[in-house]
């Protein structure tokens, strides 16, 4: 019992460590990355040089993506010619984030392998602020701007010397390296094509003013993936905020499918602060590796869709790819044009290829006889022309209740191809209270109960890959009990009603 006690007071500990805080001094002191590297951080601050460059530009080969043999320094064209860098193509610069280590993270040569499997003849550079960066937490973020500024002159070198077009020009910042893109680009001296915030950090950004975080502002296209939000386990580790002109949010931007949650806070609890890292490095470089996929797997690239809220979103209200509602993850996002900024939702896989195949189930329950609201527990097989996926659950975002129509969101990891028929299985799942408890004891008493009286006749569906739309009818009419399994098929009549319309369309048109 102590045992559990302490971890308890481990996780309190730690919910009142991480409360954002807006001052460098309050910072120091509460915030978790102010804190939990204080005994260390005399080890990790490093005092530049006051004429010394904060930045490396090395450009990497493809033949040997983990290694910097070239690297290109501002102000000297032959370091161009050298290097071989071809101003004609496309030209992606690589940032990264905060470090404990100084050295790069294993996902750095991933990305660059990743982006000359997409664009073989592309100049790919990696951005090393590893000295600034290799810092206190509160200390590396304040000097986001200043490397943000040196990498603005880079471009700015670059693009004079070599006459590049900066629509060729795409910057991918993780973390703070976001932050720091955002600085390159608001300080260069024309806009560049496009910046790619990959989870940028959220403390010391949240909240901020659009001059002094990533903004759309920033370049003539700003795309980001939050996938470790403030609102995960209280902790801003990546910013909720949307930041660029399309902000996409996989699984609602907070945990990720195949990160685990409960080892991460029993090694919060065990080992202190000390486990944050370890902690949240799955969800926070989830937006790392669905943009690898992106790149690797053009032909199963995820689809996300726009949506006023995430809780919409999981009611799949929001599968309708009309008038551009619809967009790729992660490279393959295209620019939305609209006055405003656009979120959008995905649900993905715990691995690559991170796709899934979206449904919308509408459901009408209805009822003869008043009936009370109902917690239970529905589940789903579809069957289609490619496979199938059985006992799927539907999560319910609400209690269930009669002659009322219900939305759900359908997912499936695999292509099941167009669908044929599904099942449909209810159970309920009342709590012992009472109220519940004399409920149970008059159906005994009458031989009936909620579900018998609750019927079910068609079930609406909407593909968000296909958009197909499909009305699918109970096979057996007889069949009422929402007890046993029900099958339902493609209703006749909604076929019929559909090339009854095709058919007065083309007398129309003749």
């Amino acid at each position: 019992m102590k045992a559990w006690q302490d971890r308890c007071l481990h996780l309190l500990v730690l919910s009142a460590a991480v409360h954002y805080v807006t001052s460098l001094e309050e910072e120091l002191t509460d915030s978790i990355f102010g804190n939990f590297l204080d005994p260390v951080k005399d080890l990790f601050e490093h005092e530049d040089e006051l004429n010394g460059s904060l930045v490396k530009f090395s450009l990497r080969n493809p033949s040997h993506p983990d290694d910097d043999l070239c690297y290109i320094t501002a102000g000297n064209a032959q370091s161009l010619s050298a290097c071989a860098f071809n101003s004609s193509a496309k030209t992606f610069l690589v940032i990264h984030g905060w470090t404990v280590s100084g050295m790069f993270e294993s996902w750095v040569s991933k990305l660059v392998t990743a982006l000359f499997e997409r664009q073989q003849s592309a100049n790919v550079i990696v951005v090393d602020w590893l000295n600034s960066a290799q810092n206190h937490y509160v200390v590396a973020a304040q000097k986001t701007k200043a490397v943000g500024q040196e990498i603005a002159h880079f471009i700015d070198w670059i693009e004079e010397v070599t006459n590049m077009p900066l629509d060729n020009l795409h910057l991918i910042g993780y973390s703070l390296g976001a932050h720091v893109a955002g600085f390159a680009g608001s300080h260069a001296n024309n806009k560049v094509g496009r910046i790619t915030g990959l989870d940028p950090a959220g403390p010391d950004f949240e909240g901020e003013h659009a001059h002094r975080r990533l903004s759309p502002d920033d370049a003539h296209f700003v795309d980001v993936l939050h996938t470790f939000t403030r609102g995960s386990l209280g902790l801003s580790i990546g910013i909720q905020q949307p930041v660029g002109h399309v902000d996409i949010y996989p699984n609602g931007g907070s945990f990720q499918p195949g990160c685990n949650l409960r080892g991460a806070l029993e090694k919060i609890a065990n080992f202190g602060l000390f486990a944050i890292s370890d902690a949240v490095k799955c969800e926070h470089e989830r937006s790392i590796q669905l943009f690898i996929d992106s790149l690797l797997n053009q032909q199963q690239a995820a689809r996300a869709y726009r949506c006023s809220s995430n809780d919409a979103f999981n009611r799949g209200m929001c599968l309708n790819c009309r008038k551009s509602r619809c967009n790729k993850v992660g490279y393959n996002t295209a620019m939305v044009r609209r006055p405003r900024n656009v979120q959008m939702y995905t649900m993905t896989r715990s691995s690559m290829p991170f796709r899934v195949y979206h449904y919308q189930l509408k459901v009408h329950f209805s009822s003869k006889v008043n009936t009370t609201e109902m917690e239970s527990s529905l589940t789903v097989s579809l069957f289609g022309t490619k496979g199938e996926a059985e006992n799927l659950e539907l999560k319910l975002k609400e209690k269930i209740s009669s002659n009322r129509t219900h939305s759900f969101l359908l997912v499936t990891e695999q292509d099941i191809g167009d669908l044929l028929m599904l099942k449909f299985k209810w159970e309920e799942t009342n709590g012992w209270s009472a109220s519940n408890m004399l409920k149970m004891v008059s159906s005994w008493w009458s031989g009936d109960n909620e579900a018998n009286n609750m019927d079910v006749h068609r079930i609406r569906i909407r593909s968000g890959e296909t958009q197909q739309k499909l009305v699918f009818c109970l096979k057996d009419p007889g069949s009422h009990n929402l007890n046993q399994e029900l099958t339902f098929v493609k209703c006749q009549d909604a076929w019929k009603k559909a090339k009854r319309f095709h058919l007065d369309s083309l007398t129309a048109r003749s």
